[in-house]
C-alpha cells in the first residue's frame, strides 16, 4: 500500500541510516527529484549538477562513461558541490556479480565508488551474495553510512524484471534492513506489514516527452508519486534538446512536491 506518512515521519522511524539523511534533506529542500545527469565529460557533468544543485535531493551519475575521469578532477568537485547545494550523490552502477567481484568493483579500480557514492543499486540475479558483498566493501571503506537499492522492475520497453524475478528481488532485499534502503522500481513494493518502509526511485519520469527510439518508456509526475514513488529520476527531460536546466529543475521539483503533497494529504 503507497504511504501518506511524510517524508519527516519515515525518516524517525526508518532502520536505514541513507534513508533518515534522505528524507530529512528532502523536507528541508521540498524536493523529491533525483537528476540523472548522463554526459560524457567532467566539465559538463559539474556544471549541470551547479546549475540543478538547488533542486535536487540526488544527482544520480554514470561514472564509468566519462571520458576524462579522474578521482581529483570528477569526485572532488562533485563532493563540494553535493556540500554546496545539500544533496546526495547515487552512483548508477547496477551491480550484477558475486559477492566478492561486486565488493572489489564497489571500493576499487579508478572509480572507488564507496568512496563517494551514499547510494548504489544492484540486480537481484545473482541472489543475495551481491547485498553482502557490497555491504562489506563499504564497512571497510568507509565510516559514512552507505545505501543499496535493489533493481526490481525497469522502466524500459520489454525488460524482464517483473512478475517471479521482482517478487525474489524483494525477498533478496529483506536479508538486510539497514543497508538494502529500497528499490528502483515501477510500483510500491509493499513490505509494510512485515516493518519495511522502502524508498521506491522511479526512472523513466517526464513531463513533456512520451519515450526515446531506444525503448525508454516515460510516464507522468503525478502517475508515479500517487504510485507510491518517493523519488522522481529525470535525466534528459532537465537538459536534453536545449532545455535550461535552471527552468527545467525548478519545474520538476515543483511537480514532485505538488503530487507527494497530494498524496500525503497536505
Amino acid at each position: 500500500m503507497t504511504s501518506t506518512r511524510t517524508y519527516g515521519e519515515r525518516s524517525e522511524s526508518t532502520s536505514s541510516p541513507v534513508t533518515a539523511r534522505l528524507f530529512q534533506l528532502m523536507e528541508s529542500k521540498k524536493s523529491n527529484l533525483c537528476a540523472s545527469v548522463d554526459v560524457r565529460n567532467t566539465k559538463d557533468l559539474l556544471a549541470l549538477v551547479d546549475q540543478l544543485g538547488p533542486f535536487i535531493c540526488l544527482v544520480k551519475t554514470h561514472i564509468d562513461i566519462i571520458d576524462d575521469f579522474s578521482y581529483e578532477d570528477t569526485i572532488v568537485p562533485l563532493l563540494e558541490l553535493s556540500k554546496k547545494h545539500s544533496f546526495m550523490i547515487f552512483e548508477d552502477r547496477k551491480f550484477a556479480d558475486i559477492g566478492n567481484t561486486v565488493k572489489n568493483q564497489y571500493t576499487g579500480g579508478v572509480y572507488k565508488i564507496a568512496q563517494w557514492a551514499d547510494l548504489t543499486n544492484a540486480h537481484g540475479v545473482t541472489g543475495e551474495g551481491v547485498v553482502k558483498g557490497l555491504k562489506e566493501g563499504a564497512s571497510e571503506t568507509t565510516a559514512e553510512p552507505r545505501g543499496l537499492l535493489m533493481l526490481a522492475e525497469l522502466s524500459s520497453k520489454g525488460s524482464l524484471a517483473y512478475g517471479e524475478y521482482s517478487a525474489k528481488t524483494v525477498e533478496i532485499a529483506k536479508s538486510d534492513k539497514e543497508f538494502v534502503m529500497g528499490f528502483i522500481a515501477q510500483n510500491h513494493m509493499g513490505g509494510a506489514d512485515e516493518g519495511f518502509d522502502w524508498v521506491i526511485m522511479t526512472p523513466g519520469v517526464g513531463l513533456d516527452d512520451k519515450g526515446d527510439n531506444l525503448g525508454q518508456q516515460y510516464r507522468t509526475v503525478d502517475e508515479v508519486v500517487s504510485n507510491g514513488t518517493d523519488v522522481i529520476i529525470v535525466g534528459r527531460g532537465l537538459f536534453g534538446k536545449g532545455r535550461d536546466p535552471v527552468v527545467e529543475g525548478k519545474r520538476y521539483q515543483e511537480a514532485g512536491w505538488s503530487a507527494y503533497l497530494k498524496r500525503v494529504g497536505k
